[in-house]
């Protein structure tokens, strides 16, 4: 190398040095609470992770997730992290109650029912999210469940019954049936020993179909379910697509990706200074349609192929 271009190089690498150094000061490590998550195996974290992604903000390089159960919001706060992402009625309620952190709301319940803000356009307060959109969403479902079953005429319908948020998700989807016609078996549960009480109700008065409204509970015991539907040859519906990756057999629901990419959005707004009381909740847009050809073919029933052909996701 000649000397000219040796003192050349030598001086552009010493000027980058700092430069670069400079631009490592700059990355932040941003921190989000996520309250109703307490490990990394929740169906909503990866979806979650991608969303932040999406807008710049990534685990092990700006961003450090940290995991609390509802009951322990008070360590989040204590923590000061920059925004807490809530998942489900309970983490929704301690958030508004217990904390003044910012906060984004998501799968809580309708947030105008459940009281967690006075209205979805001027939410006010230190929380905003993504709202609820049962009573939109419910004649799909139950439309998708009579293009399997002709004959439907009752639907059983399960929901945690402690759950407000999801009460009234179980309301407008009540309503939804009564609307179409079609009649409903209520089956509220408050604990997994319930669920075998629910299916003795089933058993008395054998319902065409079931629909399961989604939360902690009922999607820890949804295995439960799946099984009787399987022994009785019921067609069931579910909220989200993972449940039937896992063996349901058909979901229609919000598109979780879009979801929480919206969720990344709002937090990363919140992040640079805008007041979640500005962020009106949003509504989702895209719903997926998962159908699970493998459990059809194990319950011995064969799917309409227009049904299949509106399929999103059709896993064999």
């Amino acid at each position: 190398m000649k000397r000219r271009d040796l003192i050349t190089f030598l001086g552009g690498a010493a000027l980058a040095r700092p430069f670069e150094a400079f631009a490592q000061l700059r990355i932040k490590d941003y921190r989000i609470g996520l309250l109703g998550v307490v490990d990394d195996k929740s169906p909503f974290e990866a979806p979650l992770i991608r969303g932040l992604a999406q807008h710049g903000y990534e685990v092990g390089r700006n961003l450090t997730i940290e995991r609390c159960a509802p009951s322990r919001v008070a360590d989040l706060v204590a923590s000061k992290v920059d925004v807490i992402i809530a998942i489900g009625y309970a983490a929704a309620m301690a958030v508004k109650q217990e904390a003044t952190l910012p906060a984004v709301v998501f799968s809580a319940g309708d947030p105008v029912g459940i009281g967690l803000v006075e209205s979805l356009a001027r939410p006010g307060g230190h929380v905003t999210g993504i709202s609820d959109v049962s009573v939109e969403v419910t004649p799909k479902r139950l439309q998708l469940l009579q293009e399997f079953a002709p004959n439907l005429r009752r639907v059983a319908m399960l929901w945690n019954a402690d759950n407000p948020g999801m009460t009234l998700r179980y309301r407008a989807a009540d309503a939804g049936a009564k609307a179409l016609g079609i009649s409903v078996q209520p089956l509220g549960v408050r604990e997994p020993a319930d669920f075998d009480t629910a299916f003795e109700e089933m058993n008395r008065a054998m319902p065409d179909a079931i629909l399961m409204v989604s939360d902690v509970l009922t999607n820890l015991n949804r295995k439960k379910v799946f099984e009787f539907a399987l022994m009785h040859r019921l067609p069931a519906i579910y909220e989200f697509d993972y449940i039937v990756r896992d063996g349901g057999l058909m979901s229609y629901g919000l598109d979780l990706d879009e979801a929480f990419d919206r969720v990344g959005a709002l937090a990363d707004s919140i992040i640079k200074g805008v007041a979640p009381a500005e962020l009106p909740f949003e509504q989702p847009t895209r719903f997926l349609f998962a159908f699970n050809l493998g459990t059809s073919k194990v319950m011995g029933l064969e799917p309409p192929n227009s049904l299949l052909a509106g399929a999103d996701e059709v896993i064999e």
